[in-house]
């Protein structure tokens, strides 16, 4: 087994101090730049590697953020993940993922897990099952910087970026009543999470200052599924009045209710408009296109990572951001009836 490259050894080569050869590895301003290059092709050419672990003991500093979030293959999630690195990663900060899986349990040793491994920052949204905040608590008691995105819990220290959801749910409300829609179905998916209650908030709002009597029974709380889409729109279909109109918490959802209704002979948007949300990718694609509000998740990603930095910046002065992004209601073929 071969011996690994030391500092003395390149210092050996060059003959200068390991000193020297540490600041120079290390970029300090009070090496010139000639010896920093030389040192750096030193340890090119003996395939020097720097022990990371023991800079970040001696430094503070890790460079590694750890990213929390429920699921990774959705395209909201994986686009926020893409903005935070866009933003991290010229700035040397390396980024570790780590998935909860909606579960509270999974979500607590991930975060102990992170704390261990001595990361600058976390930046997560919170798993549906999660009610405990405890250690979020833990991770500000250490002075790392939090920041929720999407879905958080509120906690003095913490920052979030989130979407404005309400305005976005009332903004894509108000768009099927100008279509001359006045009996408008909700799915939301669990209000126990703030984004689905104010989503729901939102459509109730719009409805009501529209003149439009709120029904309960139009109301359906699903999974984010294709499947869970299409059952939801059976059992608003067989209602003694069923409703000429969707406004979906979830795209996934929405498609399922487009699948059953089409496949029902219910013409889309004649008979019936749906808009969802999150604007996800096969939205725009299929030949029926659905209006959908979009999230802006590689903004929102990007967003988060500067919350960070700031925060890192500004060194043990704590600052408690809260970012609230615009929605934007994108119109297509399911909802355009007046187009």
């Amino acid at each position: 087994m071969s011996k690994k490259t030391t500092i003395y050894d390149i210092a050996k080569v060059l003959n200068i101090t390991a000193a020297t050869v540490s600041r120079a590895l290390n970029d300090n301003p009070r090496i010139s730049e000639d010896t920093k290059k030389m040192v750096l092709e030193v340890a090119a050419q003996l395939n020097y590697k720097q022990n990371k672990l023991a800079l970040a003991l001696k430094s503070g500093k890790s460079k590694n953020v750890g990213v929390v979030l429920p699921i990774v293959n959705r395209n909201f999630f994986s686009n926020v993940i893409r903005g935070i690195e866009e933003e991290l990663n010229p700035m040397g900060y390396n980024v570790i993922i780590s998935q909860t899986h909606e579960d509270e349990k999974k979500e607590i040793v991930i975060i102990q897990n992170l704390l261990n491994a001595q990361v600058d920052g976390i930046i997560m949204s919170i798993a549906r099952q999660t009610k405990s905040t405890e250690h979020f608590k833990q991770i500000l008691k250490k002075n790392i910087p939090l920041i929720f995105f999407d879905r958080k819990k509120d906690i003095k220290g913490a920052s979030s970026v989130t979407l404005n959801d309400y305005s976005g749910a009332y903004e894509a409300t108000q768009h099927l009543i100008e279509q001359g829609c006045t009996k408008i179905a909700h799915f939301t998916v669990d209000r126990s999470l703030e984004i689905y209650e104010n989503r729901f908030e939102g459509y109730k709002q719009a409805l009501l200052d529209n003149g439009i009597g709120f029904n309960d029974s139009y109301v359906l709380g699903l999974e984010s599924n294709i499947d869970a889409g299409r059952e939801a729109a059976k059992t608003l279909m067989e209602l003694a009045d069923p409703p000429n109109a969707l406004f979906s918490a979830s795209d996934l959802a929405a498609l399922g209710a487009i699948q059953y209704l089409k496949d029902n002979g219910i013409r889309i948007p004649e008979d019936f408009c749906v808009v969802g949300f999150s604007n996800e990718p096969f939205t725009q694609f299929m030949e029926l296109t659905i209006s959908s509000v979009d999230q802006s998740p590689l903004l929102m990603g990007k967003t988060a990572a500067k919350v960070f930095l700031e925060q890192m910046d500004a060194a043990n002065v704590k600052i408690e951001k809260r970012v609230v992004l615009s929605p934007s209601l994108k119109i297509r073929k399911s909802s355009s009836r007046l187009n």
